[in-house]
């Protein structure tokens, strides 16, 4: 997942030069809501990303309307084809929900990043030991 020279050098450029919609999703992503880091404008490959978060590997990309049209979704494809052969989850949001409600943006996507809860204890074999009761004998 090593980033070409030329994803470094756009990434620090993208980073100065923000969209509207990713600058206001990032004022709600960049003190790592519920202890989730989230790198912007992260290269990655040949490309760069909107929103990383490498806990979870999974790119954010934040969508305008260039990204309908035929020639763009082609290379929207290829793009996301090849972040998803390193392992990594792409999600894409359009800029306009971003605009229209950042905050509920930002949370669906904290909790697609959130780590699945898992039961305490297995569940009891059908052919393990009877329960306690409650005094602690069997």
């Amino acid at each position: 997942m090593k980033a070409t020279a030329n994803a470094m050098k756009a990434s620090k450029r993208l980073r100065r030069n923000m969209t509207p919609p990713e600058a206001l999703l990032w004022q709600l992503l960049r003190r790592s809501p519920a202890g989730i880091r989230f790198r912007r404008q992260y290269a990655i490959g040949p490309y760069v990303a909107d929103f990383y978060c490498p806990a979870v590997k999974l790119v954010i990309e934040i969508d305008g309307q260039v990204h309908g049209v035929e020639r763009q979704a082609q290379h929207d494809a290829r793009r996301d084809a090849l972040i998803k052969s390193y392992g990594v989850r792409v999600e894409r949001i359009p800029a306009s929900d971003v605009m229209r409600d950042a905050s509920s943006v930002a949370q669906s996507i904290i909790e697609i990043c959130l780590p699945v809860p898992r039961p305490l204890h297995h569940p009891a074999r059908p052919d393990g030991p009877p329960p306690r009761d409650e005094l602690g004998e069997e």
